[in-house]
Order: structure tokens, then sequence, then C-alpha cells
């Protein structure tokens, strides 16, 4: 093969490279913002979280599949053992939210359960539901925990719980990769 016929292949294959790599990345939830406030004696989280939901995801929703989705916290305290090179860190708190999303036919409303504590809100499209499922305002967070706010962590992420899928579905979800898109951890930041 000719050198310019073997650079032209290796351009097409970067390219497909990185559209794919924007595919799968464009595929998963995100954190877009968290930050914690001071409030009186405590301390709040308010976040933005994207939910970019698969075909796959979409379908099922559709066809009155109910999704459980969770939103995870946890408060870190990291300790620098040998400066920034290496940390210990100790989970002081987490906690998990949980929502069902799920479409009801009759009604045409996409309904959004907090499984935590029944409050259901309904919408009259996904989107609607997503969004006010990614906006989380005046999160409480444990004041026990934020007398000493030096080195201490407060992250976030969110995924779906492919175990709460109906039992037919979770082994196909749980190897599809159309089905995983938790998000990274992500540091909120302190104001």
């Amino acid at each position: 093969m000719q050198a310019s016929v073997i650079i032209k292949l290796l351009r097409q294959i970067s390219w497909w490279l990185m559209l794919f790599s924007s595919m799968v990345s464009a595929e998963t939830f995100s954190i877009q913002s968290a930050q914690i406030i001071p409030i009186g004696n405590g301390h709040i989280l308010n976040a933005e979280i994207k939910y970019p939901l698969t075909l796959r995801v979409k379908e099922a929703i559709e066809n009155g599949v109910p999704i459980t989705f969770s939103q995870q916290f946890r408060l870190i305290k990291s300790i620098p053992i040998l400066g920034k090179y290496w940390q210990w860190n100790e989970t002081l708190w987490s906690t998990e939210i949980r929502y069902k999303l799920h479409y009801h036919a009759l009604t045409q409303q996409y309904l959004l359960v907090d499984l935590d504590t029944r409050h259901q809100r309904n919408f009259s499209s996904l989107s609607g539901a997503l969004k006010a499922l990614g906006r989380i305002e005046k999160l409480g967070l444990p004041p026990k925990y934020l007398t000493d706010l030096d080195n201490l962590i407060l992250q976030i992420r969110s995924g779906i719980d492919l175990n709460a899928l109906p039992t037919p579905m979770r082994p196909g979800a749980l190897i599809s990769s159309k089905w995983h898109l938790t998000s990274p951890w992500v540091a909120a930041k302190w104001h």
C-alpha cells in the first residue's frame, strides 16, 4: 500500500472513532451543575442533571415499563497524607433518592414518583418529566458533618437502577450498553 492510502485510511478510522466516542458520551447522564449554599445554620444543595435517554430506554417508557432513577450523594472527608499526591478518603455520609418514571397510556401522562415520600407529579411530556427529575433544589445536607468544611467533598451521581426493571427485561438490560447511562461521580462546589 502507498503511504497516502494508509494515511487516508487512518484518518477515516480516527474520524469514526471520534464520532463513536461522541455518541457514547452523549448517551450518559451528566451532572451539569452542583452547588452547596450556606443557609441559616446549615447547607443546601442545588444541582441540575441531564438525562439523555437512549432509544431503547425511551421505548420502554413509552410502552409503560416503569424505570427507576437513582440519585446518589456521598460526603467525603479527604485527608492529605503526602500533600496532593496521596489522600485518605473517609465517607462520612451517603444517601440515595430514588424516583420511578412511567407512562400511563390511559391518561397520556408521565408519572414521576419519589419512592421515599410517595409524592407523585404528572407531566404531559417525557422531556418535562426528565427536566423535573434533573432539578435538585434546596436538598438539606446533614449539619452534624458540616462543622468543619476543610477537605470536605460532596459527590453526586445518577443512574438507572437496572435491578428494579421487570424480571424478563433485566438480563438483557444488564448486558446492553443502551441501558448503562450512569453519570460519573461529580464534586459539588461550595459557595
